[in-house]
């Protein structure tokens, strides 16, 4: 066989593998492709529909040709929501409380994060088994316990020496700001357990460089360990905003005299209850019970209206979110 046959062969052979290969990947990206959709679709599709009901009058809630897009489209429904949510003074006061005491609870989340990852303490692992309870153990357990210590709070009986009583922290954001000062809140186990994980995939050289330059304990952590775990702190940040703005059991709990987005939210139906009995009785109608379908329109219209602030929240904060569960993803 002379060379330009065996050259002819092997370019023969080149250019079947190379097109098998493109239409493996061809194959591998359509799928991949469809799979990501199909995952895409059911995450957002209760949300489309929420989104679609939102802006349809009544009418065509039980117009069995309306699917999708609303034939009579209105805004009434988000002025209506805003009107039962009280929605000014309610984002303002939801919007101070949350934002304290995730400040507050990144805060100490962080430090104690930090000593687990890099000092020896006595009972060490038994302390990070505690950790590990508060996320384990759901906070209806000790709904009861958190309830009394509020109600008849005193720290050593000092409020009980000086004043004769004990103090009544219910009803106030202090039960709220102080559960996130001391690593109880909403879901600080999590936080706790990432900040460990991150900090100790941080090199010990960077430390022990601070150390030989002069810098203290105290120094190193706030100069040279908080600026390059900034990312996870960022992340930590959100998810503790977005879990409390969205929890109705602590609201409701502690802070029940409180406009908090989520009690409103939770209490919606009944507010358009009277809202529609109110309107009826106005005008001499007998039926004064609001449709069951417009009922749940106004539920899912007050629901996109307090997830409104999560969504500009992550469009502001997204870069540095992705950015620290890219590195987690790592250092992990």
């Amino acid at each position: 066989m002379s060379n330009n046959e065996k050259t002819g062969d092997w370019g023969v052979i080149s250019r079947s593998y190379h097109l098998q290969k493109n239409i493996g990947g061809i194959v591998y990206k359509f799928c991949r492709a469809v799979l990501l959709f199909g995952l895409c679709f059911l995450i957002l599709q209760p949300l489309l529909d929420k989104l679609s009901v939102s802006f349809m009058e009544q009418q065509d809630l039980y117009d069995s040709t309306v699917v999708s897009i609303p034939r009579n489209f209105t805004l009434g429904n988000y002025t209506l929501a805003g009107q039962l949510l009280n929605f000014g003074p309610s984002l303002l006061q939801t919007m101070i409380i949350i934002v304290v005491s995730s400040l507050l609870q990144v805060s100490a989340c962080t430090l104690a994060g930090y000593g687990f990852a890099r000092y020896k303490f006595p009972l060490k692992n038994f302390w990070f088994m505690c950790v590990m309870l508060i996320i384990v153990v759901p906070p209806q357990t000790i709904m009861a316990s958190l309830y009394l210590n509020f109600r008849f709070f005193d720290i050593f009986g000092l409020a009980r020496l000086i004043t004769g009583r004990p103090i009544n922290l219910l009803n106030s954001a202090a039960c709220f700001w102080l559960l996130s000062a001391t690593g109880m809140g909403l879901k600080s186990g999590l936080y706790i357990f990432m900040l460990r994980q991150y900090f100790r995939g941080m090199p010990k050289e960077l430390e022990e460089a601070a150390w030989v330059d002069g810098c203290g304990r105290f120094k190193t952590f706030i100069r040279i360990m908080l600026p390059d775990a900034t990312p996870m702190l960022t992340s930590c940040l959100l998810f503790s905003f977005v879990w409390q703005w969205t929890d109705s059991f602590y609201s409701s709990l502690f802070l029940s005299n409180y406009k908090m987005l989520s009690i409103g939210l939770s209490g919606i139906a009944d507010r358009l209850g009277a809202w529609w009995s109110s309107m009826n009785s106005s005008s001499g109608a007998v039926f004064s019970a609001a449709p069951v379908g417009y009922t749940q329109a106004m539920i899912a219209t007050g629901m996109l209206i307090c997830l409104a602030p999560l969504v500009l929240l992550y469009l502001v904060a997204q870069k540095a979110f992705v950015e620290s569960l890219s590195q987690t993803g790592i250092k992990m």
